[in-house]
């Protein structure tokens, strides 16, 4: 509906009440432009929606692939959203990420915790909710400012520039993108993953990333100590989510299942099998076990018949029970497979390095089931890209035949190699990841998990540096508010940014010239232009 349409609309809804005096409908129309998504319900069916044509694209053009970065804060990803806008023009392709590990880090009543599944669960709804409550703003800020110049242009009866403003707020793009968002292992059974599942949709979440970790083992993905769950466990969860989805009628409601199999060594239980070559067989298939007799079994042993053989498998203190060494990838590939042949739409494989050629060796198994599989990948700050890379690049030279003498692969880190040959090399292949793994590994989402949890710490140690330090309000001044201004950072203006202009315009609607209103002339903010 256009911006003229929305004031017909809302004149004809007026003129029907005799008793609604100063009611403007063009004030009407605003605020419900301003007000696009009524419910966190709408955001999760429109964001879904996006979600399916971008996935639709990407099998069409690898080059498609999305992007996101973790945000911790509703303002951290509305500021994100404002400037892709401001530099890209468009919110195409790019998402936000809800990161389980930021939300314990930074955002549990406990204080900071490990990613271990124990910070509230109402923690991640009410982030989700606050994420998209700052891109609402931004929306109505945005429009705010174009209605604002509307008005101005009227008064200069400018009325070619009155089309292009009216053309602008008709074709006005929200702020309003995607949210993965990690619902970690369920935070318990398959109920407890139902219910919390249906608490992230209503806030507006579309598409939610569940592991297959044991719940109360829950290690982040990067740690040791990881504890995986059984085919049939891990599918009951994602038929749980699909179920809460149906329920709220967000009918293309997106799962993400990650499999922490590549770096988890433990199950907590044998699998049910019911017949040889079943999923419950084929998971036990990968336990670490001994053959034994009746004759030499000891007390409390757990035993399991193999093609009529007992075999007693390994058993630690823990009661966790341990896979052969070496079969992390066969288990990543049956628990990608089993996982998109039972309700899954995206895969997450949590690897211990950045990789392409690693990932792609997986994918392309999955592939061979599922021609369609596509990963959503987390570009992990827990890798040492520089070492990783570096060392990749050593290893591929050394491989080649090149001379290799002059560097260490072991200290290749070191600021010594920053402007050689081998660095170059490997900063290239850090620009081009991205695009390389969409290409090569079926990568349809690239994201970063904690970039804005490091920007934070390393932007406030060098503000603190210099303020307390000998520039004093000059550390401030020269890094922080000169570079805003020239740089065109919206929140410069931070009275504008929290919605005072806003509240401004509300109270001329609501009181006319009686209104009282904060942006006057000697509103300091008007220093910056």
């Amino acid at each position: 509906m256009t911006y003229q349409d929305q004031i017909a609309q809302s004149q004809m809804l007026i003129e029907g009440q005799s008793t609604w005096n100063g009611i403007d409908p063009e004030s009407v129309a605003r605020m419900r432009l301003q007000n696009r998504f009524k419910t966190g319900i709408d955001i999760a069916r429109y964001t879904a929606r996006i979600m399916r044509e971008d996935m639709a694209a990407y099998d069409g053009d690898s080059s498609l692939y999305t992007q996101s970065l973790g945000c911790w804060h509703g303002f951290i990803g509305q500021q994100k959203m404002i400037s892709i806008k401001k530099h890209f023009g468009s919110t195409q392709r790019r998402y936000l990420y809800l990161s389980g590990w930021m939300v314990a880090a930074l955002r549990s009543e406990f204080g900071p915790l490990p990613d271990q599944s124990m910070h509230e669960k109402t923690s991640v709804p009410a982030l989700i909710e606050e994420l998209y409550t700052f891109l609402r703003q931004a929306d109505a800020r945005e429009l705010g400012l174009l209605f604002r110049d509307l008005d101005a242009t009227r008064k200069s009866g400018n009325t070619i520039k009155e089309r292009e403003i009216v053309n602008a707020i008709d074709k006005h793009q929200t702020h309003v993108v995607p949210i993965i968002a990690d619902i970690d292992a369920g935070f318990g059974n398959a109920e407890a993953t139902y219910l919390l599942a249906r608490k992230m949709i209503e806030a507006g979440a579309c598409c939610l990333q569940i592991e297959n970790q044991v719940s109360d083992e829950k290690q982040c993905g990067h740690q040791d100590g990881k504890v995986t769950v059984p085919h049939e466990d891990f599918l009951a969860k994602i038929r749980a989510i699909r179920y809460a989805f149906l329920e709220l009628g967000v009918d293309d409601g997106l799962i993400v299942a990650r499999t922490d199999s590549l770096g988890a060594g433990l199950t907590k239980q044998i699998a049910f099998s019911r017949q040889p070559g079943d999923i419950g067989d084929r998971y036990n298939s990968f336990l670490d076990c001994e053959e034994i007799t009746p004759q030499n079994c000891t007390n409390g042993d757990v035993v399991i018949n193999r093609n009529g053989k007992l075999l007693r498998p390994k058993r630690l203190p823990s009661n966790l029970f341990q896979f052969r060494p070496g079969t992390g990838q066969d288990r990543c590939v049956l628990d990608c497979i089993t996982a998109l042949q039972n309700g899954a739409d995206l895969l997450w494989i949590e690897t211990e390095k950045p990789h392409v050629e690693q990932i792609a060796g997986m994918v392309d198994r999955i592939r061979e089931v599922i021609p369609n599989a596509k990963l959503v990948y987390n570009n992990s700050p827990s890798f040492n890209w520089t070492l990783n890379f570096r060392q990749q690049v050593f290893d591929a030279w050394e491989k080649a035949g090149k001379d290799v003498s002059q560097y260490d692969r072991a200290k290749l880190m070191s600021v010594d190699y920053d402007n050689t040959d081998l660095a170059k090399e490997a900063d290239e292949r850090i620009r081009t990841f991205q695009a390389d793994g969409a290409k090569r590994a079926g990568i349809f989402h690239h994201l970063i998990t904690l970039p804005t949890y490091h920007t934070a710490a390393l932007s406030t140690d060098n503000l603190a540096k210099e303020y307390f330090g000998s520039e004093g309000m000059l550390g401030y001044v020269r890094n922080v508010q000169r570079q805003e201004l020239r740089q065109g950072i919206a929140c410069v203006k931070h009275q504008n940014m929290a919605g005072s202009d806003i509240g401004d315009d509300h109270k001329e609607y609501f009181a006319g010239e009686a209104a009282l209103k904060a942006g006057g002339t000697h509103n300091t903010m008007n220093q910056f232009g």
